[in-house]
């Protein structure tokens, strides 16, 4: 009489009280609805939003400071897929080089040569900073305006669950170093990486059933790998020419960091857009992404050099005739500035002051003999030479700066005071004393 209830019971279990709780989700790129990484859709998907918001958020933060490219760039790298549990970085480590992983590296570098060229803008990295710090906390709100507190009691059946069962691993399975990289989905051929052990083709057996048996008179091998073309040569040579016009077209009418700066990203902006092509047509071998970054750190240099460097070497003298005709600044972008002071008379009592500024070359200062001058001289890299130094060498240093007073010649009587204030970016400093 009790055997009915109990198989009710076995036929109906009673349904839990709660549902189990989803795992947190984590943050990972999507694959579904990507545009060219997945990252924006990975956002939107994990913080509740439209990846619209993120595309266009992203893309003002790359052109106001570069950010945005810095960010997406290393997402791309270190963040997986849904699907997948390795990342572009991993695969490069293990010797896999693809296009969607140059592609990240050189849109992080391109980034980090924005970021360094806007250095000297503050407003642009202050709205850079306050809308990042916008778009993230808008994807906070947005993640825990929908987060369920979960059960305790729940949560800690599902920790105590034991781990899911997993299949053995199939025997002649190709290994990491096997795998080739084809674009076609096909896995016959060499192996497609960097570095690997020698010979691991002949130790698998899906490639000797692939490649068949030998042929008289030829070694056994793998069959040459088929692959999509190479781009490398063209991207390199696109890279060439863009970097030749932007700096031609630049070169007569503006600074020479500007100028070279101008072509240093037209070429940057050329290995990037072949290594994004890569991904999707073509491939490229890892020298495009050593030219990409040697022209990241040469960027990176010509956005330190001073602003008032110019691509004309000119020699300019300047003779006032009396202290009247002494201007207040002199400048001169590159070449050789010679400021001869031997014709300014100060009257007793009184300072006339001047400055003097060379991007690079060389500024030459002739003092009067009979007039205290008081010399502040500052050199970003270069050397300085005053009347008293008796050493001939050059020494070239970086961040020069000397502060000096100079009396008049002996048996000369002191008129007034002359205060001259020189800087030179890049090159030398020499001060001499009128006969």
């Amino acid at each position: 009489m009790t055997q009915e209830p109990q198989d009710a019971v076995a036929a109906h279990p009673a349904a839990p009280d709660k549902e189990a709780p989803a795992p947190p989700r984590r943050f990972r790129r999507d694959r579904r609805y990507k545009t060219l990484g997945g990252v924006c859709s990975g956002l939107g998907r994990h913080c509740d939003m439209d990846p619209v918001i993120f595309r266009i958020g992203l893309a003002v933060l790359a052109v106001t400071g570069g950010v945005g490219l810095i960010f997406y760039g290393f997402a791309w790298l270190f963040v997986p897929y849904d699907d997948e549990d390795e990342n572009e970085f991993r695969k490069l480590l293990t010797g896999r080089v693809d296009g969607p992983g140059l592609a990240a590296i050189v849109t992080a570098l391109v980034g980090c040569g924005v970021f360094l060229s806007m250095l000297n803008n503050g407003g642009a990295l202050t709205f850079a900073v306050v809308l990042a710090l916008l778009l993230a906390g808008a994807g906070y709100w947005s993640q825990q305006r929908r987060t369920a507190v979960p059960d305790p009691a729940a949560a800690q059946a599902v920790a105590d669950a034991p781990p899911e069962a997993k299949a053995p691993p199939v025997t002649g399975a190709p290994s990491w170093w096997r795998d080739p990289i084809v674009k076609d989905g096909s896995h016959i051929g060499g192996t497609g990486y960097f570095w690997g052990p020698a010979g691991s083709e002949d130790l698998s057996p899906a490639y000797a059933a692939a490649r068949g048996p030998a042929a008289p008179g030829r070694p056994a091998g793998p069959p040459a790998p088929r692959g999509p073309r190479g781009i490398g040569a063209l991207t390199f040579l696109g890279a060439l020419v863009a970097g030749a016009l932007g700096t031609g077209l630049t070169w007569d009418d503006r600074t020479l960091g500007t100028s070279l700066q101008t072509g240093l990203a037209c070429a940057l902006g050329v290995f990037g857009l072949g290594i994004a092509i890569s991904a999707f047509r073509g491939r490229t071998s890892g020298g495009s992404i050593i030219l990409a970054l040697l022209t990241a750190g040469l960027l990176a240099g010509a956005a330190a050099l001073p602003a008032n460097i110019s691509t004309d070497w000119v020699r300019t003298d300047w003779t006032p005739a009396s202290a009247t005709d002494l201007r207040p600044r002199y400048e001169l972008g590159t070449g050789v500035g010679t400021l001869d002071l031997t014709k300014v008379d100060v009257a007793e009592g009184k300072t006339r002051n001047t400055h003097v500024e060379v991007g690079a070359g060389q500024a030459k200062i002739v003092l009067p003999k009979d007039e205290t001058v008081k010399l502040h001289i500052e050199v970003g890299v270069g050397d300085i030479k005053l009347p008293d130094d008796t050493s001939h060498d050059v020494d070239v240093q970086p961040d020069q700066s000397k502060t000096v007073t100079l009396a008049p010649a002996a048996g000369s009587k002191d008129v007034g005071t002359l205060e001259l204030t020189v800087e030179v970016g890049l090159g030398q400093v020499e001060v001499s004393r009128a006969a």
